[in-house]
């Protein structure tokens, strides 16, 4: 095997005596076959040539076999040559096709954002290569990039290719984002939709997001109190902006420390609108039909149930990063024997602990009363009934001081299932519960509602049977 344009080399890739009677038939066809797995590829071959021994008294076939071989060979070629031509120009043309139902919500999208074009995206990302990737979720990749003209810094999300679930997420992010305009949400700068790819462009955050400084490594600084404070502040006013202030009613499903970007001001800025819904107008909650999306220890406990996403779903999620954020610690935490952050947390509150419960890597160079406002508002947005949460209007006078927490029990509360009937978070029909102030309630693998307890905690429906 040699290059085009080199000479014959001195000695055969490969050279073998094979006698091959045993495995092909007396009068068999002669071609070539290869395979470049899932890629495409156009293979020639330039030349070619093939001895026939001649066998005795074989004198008729072997003459046959030659004829055989003279015409079947180069046909053969040729066919293999076609046939990956055609795959070729089938792959590029399908790949450069854009689809219509997408093309035609882009272009019909009010104040449409910018549309780039994909080389100008590979070029910014250095063709996305994984030293400029920024992070990685359930609906794609997220890049670094520069864009070649205007020397900007942006953040390229580049959504998984041939997923028609990831095609309903990039138009859900993109038709709600693109109209939303709040100084804590991370902005839209444009799209890009062609050789295949589904590619949304947003402002870079070049400190990261909230995640990655809460945990990061030993031997960095971890972010001071009042800029945890700030932090707080922020995500409440763009999580109130989305349930009341935007024209319609936006549930973000998805608010973890992972989501909060933070500007070069460390100002936050909520962002993946992957998972978000705008709801209806009337409607209070958004049904999932393939399951409950979102991550563990964010999800409020009757999403498992209804299957449905509300503000107070998303009050939940909040209340999670609230107390992530106070006490360094990731929500789904085993601490001091407990299985979930909150639960350790509820104990330290009810034995006039609370404090304990602040993050040990910040000293004392914290506020007292802001770090005990923020652990109760963690607690009472985390209250396993969602009804007891307090909205985001209520959220935001808290977290500025104006008025105090709502009256936080002792002992949290047991979660009480809505009706096993048809899911309907509106029937008004519930169940009730007869459980001692020691209770707790929390899901096993699997989701398995189950009542975990020190002491005795019964759950019953509304008609008196015993769950």
């Amino acid at each position: 095997m040699a290059e085009q344009g080199e000479g014959r080399p001195p000695t055969p890739v490969m050279s073998a005596d094979l006698d091959l009677s045993g495995v092909v038939k007396q009068n068999s066809y002669f071609g070539f076959a290869a395979s470049t797995g899932s890629s495409v590829q156009l293979n020639c071959v330039l030349r070619w040539n093939l001895t026939v021994e001649m066998l005795p008294d074989q004198d008729k076939e072997t003459a046959w076999v030659k004829v055989v071989l003279g015409a079947g060979v180069p046909a053969m070629v040729l066919l293999v040559m076609g046939a990956a031509g055609l795959g070729y120009y089938l792959h590029r043309k399908w790949a450069a096709k854009a689809d219509p139902h997408i093309l035609g919500t882009l272009k019909s999208l009010p104040g449409t954002p910018r549309e780039f074009r994909f080389k100008d995206l590979k070029k910014a990302t250095n063709n996305f290569d994984e030293k400029q990737k920024l992070g990685q979720g359930g609906f794609g990749v997220v890049y670094k990039g520069v864009l070649p003209e205007e020397n900007v810094e942006v953040a390229v999300k580049k959504f998984s290719r041939d997923n028609i679930k990831g095609k309903d997420d990039f138009l859900s992010e993109l038709v709600i984002i693109n109209r939303l305009r709040h100084k804590h949400l991370v902005g839209l700068l444009g799209w890009c939709h062609e050789n295949g790819m589904l590619l949304l462009v947003y402002d870079y955050m070049p400190n990261g997001s909230l995640d990655n400084h809460l945990f990061c490594e030993p031997e960095k600084t971890t972010l001071g109190w009042n800029l945890r404070y700030k932090i707080i502040s922020g995500v409440a006013s763009a999580l109130h902006y989305l349930h009341n202030e935007y024209d319609q009613k936006v549930v973000h499903r998805d608010l973890k420390a992972s989501n909060i970007m933070l500007d070069s001001n460390y100002n936050a800025r909520l962002g993946d609108f992957g998972l978000a819904r705008a709801l209806d107008n009337g409607k209070t909650s958004y049904a999932e039909l393939e399951g409950v999306p979102g991550t563990m220890g964010y999800i409020a406990p009757e999403c498992f149930h209804t299957g449905k996403a509300t503000r107070e779903s998303d009050v939940y999620g909040f209340g999670a990063v609230l107390l992530e954020v106070v006490c360094g610690q990731r929500p789904w935490t085993k601490i001091a024997g407990f299985q979930f952050l909150v639960d350790w947390v509820w104990t330290l509150y009810r034995e006039g602990r609370i404090l304990e419960a602040v993050d040990e890597r910040l000293g004392r160079d914290y506020l007292v009363e802001e770090a005990e406002r923020l652990l109760l508002l963690g607690l009472a947005c985390s209250h396993p009934i969602a009804s007891e949460r307090p909205k985001t209007q209520a959220i935001l006078q808290i977290v500025s001081g104006s008025v105090p927490v709502p009256p936080v029990p002792p002992f949290k509360p047991a979660f009480v299932w809505p009706s096993m009937g048809p899911m309907d978070t509106d029937s008004g029909v519930v169940m009730t519960a007869d459980t001692t102030p020691t209770s707790s309630s929390h899901f096993e693998s699997g989701w398995t509602p189950q009542c975990v307890s020190s002491r005795e905690s019964n759950v019953r429906y509304s008609d008196g049977t015993l769950l």
